[in-house]
């Protein structure tokens, strides 16, 4: 019989803001096991469940019965099982024995280089009831919990106490016990407003989730909860004639603390205006878990709303205790605010002095002094104000010893723009401030001008050279100091900032700030590091592996012309030469690398005696010239299309001339042709990594 299986663990509150991810785990772990064992048909789906207070899993088509399997167990070789009379050994008995069946129904099967015997069997499928408990407890164990806790006298571990466990099949109970409870057909609904102090009896599986809806007051599918806040907030939003901003984090958490929404307006004084819209952004969204509401020009309005667990008629005594409760919240906002205010950001700095950034590395006022000094170099490389990219970098880090940071570390650059603000400073040296941290993630913005451009590079290349200085490279999936987006980061912004810059002079600058200067090694291995950094970054906009290659193993100093490097390798690739050439250049490197090397500065057209190689010659001039032109445009295409003219001339070459002659001098001149002829060929990129 097949049927609609549900299983359910009524808890107390759940974590939320891993709830949802709890609930999958839950479905896909229990939904493999009985797929492995055949409880599953093609026809079987699995949907998870997830609220405050139940973790669910209704899979649809699952057996009661799983059918038969064949079972094939190989046993000992032919030569280990018969003896040389052909008579079965000991060993070859005692399988036959071990698996219940007589030698001559052993089969005789080729494994590899061997004939092994091997019994065929037919093994009974599962039933349902029998393994279920088991199964469940076993996803359980699967799930990503950090912490368990026990409740009352039981040794049942969870991430919060269970109070509850349904498991049925269709409308059957199927009996078993997990963390200590027995199953039942019986339920909770809404604390408040379900049916009070009353369980549910469950009809059957496929009935659950409407039950619950219409007698538990419960929309038990984490993603129809979700969705139904999204319309009701966007509904009300609309009424108070303002938009939402940007909430979807917020919505996943707020989707895991209520079991039936509701959505209020609520407001605040506006006189709370005055404070940065940030401050109060954050405390509404981080504290207290409200929507602010904006103008249609995204300004910040005396508005906010709620998402609550309760449906009433007249929601006055809800607004009315959440505005309450919001009030002390903003007042800390603006007591902070004004606070800090009074103190200038100049003054703070040398305060840094007393906070420790790393015991190797020193405090954070000496990593302030470091960046000072590499933001005012990097800022004379892209021709910016020098002095302001310095002031700023002096002023980046204050922010932190002011009590709004203390409160909200996430407002960290954003309120030291402000207080520069405040204290008279040029705009540019303020917006550095806050952007000096940008992007803090992928896909967000970029640095908007010069200064601050120099800034953030300063800040995230200083990171990089000390921490690798002292050995504390990302290791595995650990990186504690998040050195592989401040790589990411200064990648970004030298690619899609095209900033004409040299990658290797941007970490020679950033050692020098660190005396004594480190190993070579070390250098290397950030070079390496940011490399390996920048290949990923390339294949996820959709560059191949062998285009990535193919130009980073050119190791670039500019890395802002790599992409445009890229789509010359593309249109190259697309040349009916393009194959022939990369084989040909792939040939010319293995030579150069067999051989002795040549005597440098030692060519000579007059020693060319053969017609294929003053051919190639000849051709290989015309073309560098013509490369040397378009490369002075950063014409990459073109330059990498000049190449199809040597197609010709290189395969007749290696066909009619012998490089590895016996003639010293003549090999030695042609070595060095091939040599001329390689770098030229890959100026733009390694097109040996091009061929098949």
């Amino acid at each position: 019989m097949e049927a609609t299986l549900l299983i359910e663990l009524l808890t107390e509150e759940l974590p939320p803001k891993s709830l949802r991810r709890l609930s999958e785990v839950f479905r896909d772990a229990l939904a493999t096991d009985l797929k492995q064992d055949g409880f599953l048909t093609d026809q079987s789906a699995a949907r998870a469940f997830a609220t405050p207070r139940r973790l669910g899993v209704a899979i649809t088509a699952v057996r009661a019965v799983a059918p038969d399997q064949k079972v094939s167990v190989r046993g000992p070789s032919v030569k280990v099982g018969l003896d040389a009379s052909g008579k079965p050994t000991q060993a070859l008995l005692k399988f036959a024995e071990k698996r219940g069946t007589q030698v001559e129904h052993l089969v005789r099967e080729q494994d590899g280089r061997q004939e092994v015997f091997v019994h065929r069997d037919l093994a009974k499928g599962g039933h349902l009831d029998a393994n279920l408990a088991l199964k469940v407890a076993a996803a359980i164990k699967q799930l990503p919990i950090l912490t368990l806790m026990r409740w009352g006298d039981a040794d049942a571990e969870f991430v919060r106490p269970v109070h509850g466990l349904v498991m049925m099949h269709g409308e059957r109970v199927v009996a078993g016990s997990v963390l200590g409870l027995e199953s039942r057909n019986r339920t909770r609904g809404h604390r408040f407003m379900g049916k009070r102090d009353q369980d549910i009896a469950i009809a059957s599986a496929d009935a659950y989730e409407t039950q619950l809806r219409d007698e538990g007051m419960v929309i038990a599918d984490f993603a129809a909860r979700r969705a139904a806040i999204d319309e009701l907030l966007n509904e009300e939003a609309a009424r108070q004639g303002a938009v939402l901003g940007s909430y979807e984090d917020l919505l996943d958490e707020v989707t895991a603390l209520v079991e039936h929404p509701s959505v209020y307006a609520g407001e605040f004084d506006r006189r709370f205006l005055d404070v940065p819209p940030e401050c109060l952004i954050l405390t509404m969204r981080q504290n207290q878990k409200y929507f602010p509401l904006f103008d249609a020009a995204g300004k910040l309005i005396p508005c906010f709303l709620i998402v609550s667990n309760i449906r009433v008629t007249d929601p006055r005594h809800i607004v009315g205790g959440n505005q309450r409760v919001v009030r002390p919240r903003l007042e800390d906002a603006r007591f902070f605010y004004n606070r800090d205010r009074k103190v200038r950001l100049e003054s703070r700095v040398p305060q840094l002095a007393k906070v420790v950034y790393h015991n190797k590395l020193g405090s954070q006022l000496e990593r302030v002094e470091r960046i000072q000094l590499l933001a005012g170099v990097i800022a004379r490389k892209l021709d910016a104000d020098a002095l302001l990219a310095e002031r700023a970098a002096w002023l980046a880090k204050a922010d932190l010893l002011t009590g709004m940071v203390g409160e909200f570390p996430e407002l960290q650059g954003i309120m030291g723009r402000y207080y520069a603000l405040a204290d008279g400073e040029d705009s540019r040296v303020a917006d550095a401030i806050e952007q000096h941290y940008r992007p803090r993630f992928a896909g967000d913005a970029l640095p908007e001008n010069a200064v601050a451009l120099a800034v953030a590079l300063a800040d995230k290349f200083e990171a990089l050279a000390g921490l690798f200085s002292i050995g504390q490279q990302p290791t595995g999936d650990k990186d504690p100091f998040a050195l592989r987006r401040s790589a990411l980061g200064a990648i970004r912004i030298l690619v899609e900032g095209r900033l004409p810059i040299s990658l290797f002079d941007l970490v020679d600058a950033a050692f020098s700030v660190f005396p004594p200067g480190p190993p070579v090694k070390v250098r290397t291995d950030l070079e390496t590091f940011i490399f390996d950094r920048f290949a990923g970054y390339l294949k996820d906009r959709g560059y191949s592996t062998l285009e990535v290659d193919s130009v980073l193993g050119l190791r670039p100093a500019r890395i802002d012309l790599t992409p445009r490097k890229l789509e010359a390798v593309r249109a190259f690739l697309k040349l009916p030469e393009a194959e022939s050439l990369a084989a040909a250049n792939k040939r010319i490197r293995n030579i150069l690398q067999k051989s002795p090397p040549p005597s440098a500065g030692l060519f000579s057209e007059t020693k060319l005696i053969e017609k294929e190689e003053r051919q190639l010659y000849h051709a290989f001039v015309q073309v560098d010239q013509q490369a040397d032109r378009h490369l002075e445009r950063d014409k990459f295409t073109d330059a990498l299309n000049a190449l199809a003219a040597l197609r010709h001339p290189v395969d007749a070459f290696f066909d009619h001339v012998m490089v590895n002659v016996d003639d010293a001098d003549l090999r030695n001149n042609r070595l060095l042709l091939l040599m001329q002829l390689e770098g030229a060929m890959n100026r733009v990129a390694d097109i040996s990594k091009l061929a098949a």
